[in-house]
């Protein structure tokens, strides 16, 4: 009957105010879609076509440089894994970033612990050397880091000469990410394990630790893939078979400058590590990251 009158169901102030908001929320969703995708095909564009470009030859790159591979080569990877400096720097740069992380990780946990269950006086004005040191860029130090580390330790040309100052400049970013995640624990549990007869180091190790996990993995992999990654420090400090990756596909690129496919080929291989790392732990990461927001 209504509909025969023209009298269908009108929409009160509150409804209409609703819709509208509905309709708004979907166009933003929209926008926020189609920028995340611009992201996306920005940042994985150059990298899939990297990946893609190592199975094709320096011919079909030469006649369609934007095509897919017709018909798809294997030689150019093959000819990278069989090629010993590849694993010479990749082993210098796994030993670079395995101890690098270690350092990070020992060093970070241990520093945040008291700046962030203890109460004493200059706690904050400590924690905030750290926030500084984020502010503090590796160029800015690099050659008084090489005089330090060639002259005064004797460490040029080492494993260690590069992992020390890398771990250095990672553990601000270490402690900002542990700490509010380490004050988010409930202080009911420590005092709990205090009643237990656990001291404040058993409470460390026994209790602390593995509720600790997903912080410690978090900056673990920021501190291994910002290790994979570095180019400038080994640069100045590494040479000859010491080399580390990023370093052996410049000069790699050098070498056969004529041989693109190949470039294409030892870049994909020198990134793929990193990469599945970072992918593999990409879950953990995010509950560190949301663990120390909460805190």
């Amino acid at each position: 009957m209504s509909a025969i009158l023209g009298t269908g169901p009108q929409h009160t102030p509150i409804q209409a105010l609703r819709a509208k908001k509905r309709a708004r929320n979907q166009g933003g969703n929209v926008l926020v879609y189609a920028i995340a995708l611009a992201v996306v095909a920005l940042t994985l564009g150059p990298v899939l076509y990297g990946v893609l470009g190592g199975f094709r030859t320096n011919a079909q790159l030469a006649q369609n440089p934007a095509g897919l591979p017709a018909p798809w080569v294997l030689d150019n990877y093959l000819g990278v894994l069989k090629n010993p400096d590849f694993w010479r720097y990749a082993m210098n740069s796994t030993m670079i970033a395995v101890t690098t992380t270690l350092i990070v990780v020992v060093l970070g946990i241990m520093a945040a612990y008291p700046l962030a269950r203890y109460q004493f006086r200059w706690r904050e004005p400590i924690f905030m050397v750290f926030v500084l040191g984020l502010l503090f860029p590796a160029t800015v130090a690099i050659v008084p880091l090489f005089i330090l580390i060639t002259r005064d330790l004797h460490m040029g040309n080492t494993w260690w000469g590069v992992a020390l100052p890398q771990a250095a400049f990672a553990l601000p970013m270490t402690v900002v990410i542990l700490r509010p995640f380490l004050m988010a624990l409930p202080q009911e549990l420590e005092e709990a394990a205090q009643l237990d007869g656990a001291s404040r180091i058993g409470f460390f190790w026994r209790i602390l630790l593995p509720l600790s996990g997903p912080g410690m993995v978090t900056v673990g992999v920021l501190a291994f893939v910002g290790s994979w990654n570095a180019y400038l420090l080994p640069l100045l400090l590494l040479q000859g078979d010491m080399r580390t990756l990023p370093l052996g596909v410049a000069d790699y690129s050098s070498e056969h400058s004529a041989d693109t496919a190949g470039v294409f080929a030892f870049t994909a291989l020198a990134m793929i590590p990193a990469l599945i790392f970072f992918l593999a732990m990409q879950k953990r990461i995010v509950n560190g990251l949301q663990g120390a927001v909460k805190g």
